[in-house]
């Protein structure tokens, strides 16, 4: 029970002490909450209101699922866009239909989560690489900063989910900018990033709506505001679904339900890793995650997940446990109770500025550069996934950005690294690292450093073939090959079935194979496959050394003679 409900755990050890800490930083993400949550409904194209709902349930249920005691549940910008992008076409945005299809959205995208973190498939964050990562976000941030020129200018710029279209959208609606919305869009920048200069503890979210909201009411700036909305707290409300919208969705609920997953991960992990005083558990993650937007969806709430930046006002605010989120969702019940009347006068520009300001601190085009100088690769990689995220959707962007990590993957594994070693005093070292090593004359001297599997195996006998070839160009004729085994971790059905085959050949010209350093898991790959009686027992070494004849302990590896199976 203490791993499903992870709350069992700590709440019998709560105390006075805990309880100043959950408070403070409750109160504290709750204020920022609040505007977060309307402008990211925006993003969305959804009413402000649902912004609000999305801070509400979600929050209170991962309270109680969660297994990180910091992280912050709620609307975020980039989910807010995939959200956008997602229902672009299905439906008028901000209508009913719109705002039954973001709900069905979560639910399914909550279900998704739910069954990934029961079938324990918590390690498919594992495979969003850190390139992939920052080319999304980047692109993302910069689409979504591009989809508020609407209200920071006071222009009507086309929504997307594409670059180019946003681009030329703005570019014609230039002549027509709104100097006051302008003007108001500006100080709230300026205002925002200043008092993050002075004190990040500030909410200055709240402020700016404050003053902006005060601002409007009092007729001294003339803006388009968010109107009024519904006053209380939300009603149960499954959204209603049929089989064309689920199978329309699925692509989007999946590619939300990873994303997602891998943001709050990340933030949750890196958190815990810091305070080092509790445990992050991934697919209890998921589990909650899940839950949060499943039941959210019920109370009108759109896809959620775990936000960086106010997981880190929490921390910094001194959270004790997961009770600051109940605390949080507190702050928002009682602005949907008693504040909605005053959020009717919120100009949207305020809003606007908000996410701009959110945003930019995902654009890392320092960790761009920083690749190109040390993994060029990974840097092309990156790249990759930001224009096709920012030019062809974001779906398709983060979808081939996994597919070109996991192919660069797969290179690498196929290509793993190889070198003829030289003897220097008794050990043996890289001839291209170590030029002044020793050759022994008819003898080979080989390390391979990765598996031996259907990818690699072409590799691995090019890679052996060629020494020789070399060495026969060089007047030297091989007629015995010591293979360095250590770093081979293990030997598919493919790459023995090449083995067989090349020691045929290596027998027919009369060259023998000798293996050092081979770790236990592959001997007994070896020994399976019949492989072990095929070379002979007594050309497996333990060190390179040993196969040289340099030790006085120059017999077969011991291992070999009594051979143990199940033995490390």
């Amino acid at each position: 029970m203490n791993r499903l409900i992870p709350f069992l755990k700590w709440l019998p050890g709560y105390g006075k002490h805990d309880l100043a800490g959950d408070v403070s930083a409750g109160l504290t993400v709750g204020v920022i909450l609040v505007p977060q949550g309307m402008a990211y409904a925006l993003i969305a194209g959804l009413p402000v209101e649902y912004g609000l709902y999305a801070a509400l349930v979600p929050p209170v249920v991962y309270a109680l699922l969660g297994t990180s005691r910091f992280l912050a549940v709620g609307p975020v910008a980039m989910d807010s866009l995939l959200v956008a992008s997602g229902l672009a076409g299905m439906a008028l945005v901000g209508s009913e239909r719109y705002i039954e299809l973001a709900l069905l959205l979560a639910l399914m995208m909550g279900l998704i989560q739910l069954l990934l973190g029961t079938l324990r498939m918590g390690f498919l964050a594992d495979f969003l690489s850190r390139p992939v990562i920052s080319g999304f976000t980047s692109a993302a941030a910069l689409v979504i900063g591009l989809n508020q020129l609407t209200h920071l200018l006071g222009i009507d710029v086309v929504r997307s989910a594409k670059l180019h279209v946003l681009l030329a959208s703005a570019w014609q609606e230039v002549p027509g900018v709104d100097l006051p919305t302008l003007a108001i869009s500006a100080l709230s920048i300026l205002a925002l990033l200043g008092l993050r200069r002075v004190d990040a503890r500030i909410p200055g979210a709240l402020v700016v709506v404050v003053f902006g909201t005060l601002a409007a009411s009092l007729g001294l700036v003339v803006t388009p505001t968010v109107g009024a909305l519904p006053s209380g707290l939300p009603h149960f409300h499954p959204p209603a679904f049929n089989s064309d919208d689920i199978r329309a969705l699925f692509p989007v609920a999946a590619t939300l339900a990873l994303i997602s997953f891998m943001e709050a991960y990340g933030v949750a992990k890196s958190m815990a890793q810091k305070r080092r005083d509790h445990e992050v558990d991934a697919n209890q993650e998921l589990r909650a995650i899940g839950a949060a937007n499943a039941i959210g969806s019920l109370f009108g709430a759109y896809p959620t997940t775990g936000g960086f930046s106010r997981t880190a006002v929490n921390a910094r605010a001194g959270v004790k446990t997961s009770l600051s989120g109940l605390i949080a969702a507190g702050v928002v019940a009682l602005a949907l109770a008693f504040l909605t009347p005053f959020f009717e006068h919120l100009p949207k520009a305020v809003l606007g500025a908000i996410i701009v300001v959110a945003v930019t601190g995902l654009m890392d085009f320092a960790y761009f550069r920083k690749l190109w100088a040390s993994h060029r690769d990974e840097a092309v990689l990156l790249g990759i996934t930001f224009i096709l995220t920012a030019f062809a959707g974001m779906v398709t962007g983060i979808a081939c950005g996994v597919a070109f990590s996991l192919v660069l993957t797969l290179h690498r594994t196929s290509r793993p690294h190889a070198a003829e070693l030289g003897r220097i005093g008794s050990v043996y070292r890289n001839l291209n690292r170590f030029p002044h090593a020793e050759k022994t004359r008819g003898q080979l001297i080989l390390r391979y450093d990765g598996p031996l599997n259907y990818a690699s195996q072409s590799h691995f006998k090019d890679f052996i073939l060629n020494r020789i070839d070399i060495r026969e160009m060089e007047g030297d004729s091989v007629n015995r090959i010591v293979l360095s085994a250590k770093s081979i971790p293990h030997i598919d059905a493919s790459a023995a079935g090449m083995l067989d085959g090349l020691i045929a050949d290596f027998e027919n010209k009369g060259i023998a194979l000798h293996w050092a350093g081979t770790i236990g898991p592959v001997r007994d790959e070896l020994k399976k496959s019949g492989l072990m009686d095929r070379i002979g027992r007594d050309r497996f070494h333990t060190e390179v050394a040993h196969a040289m004849g340099q030790t006085s302990d120059d017999r077969p590896d011991i291992a070999t003679q009594s051979f143990r199976p199940d033995a490390d």
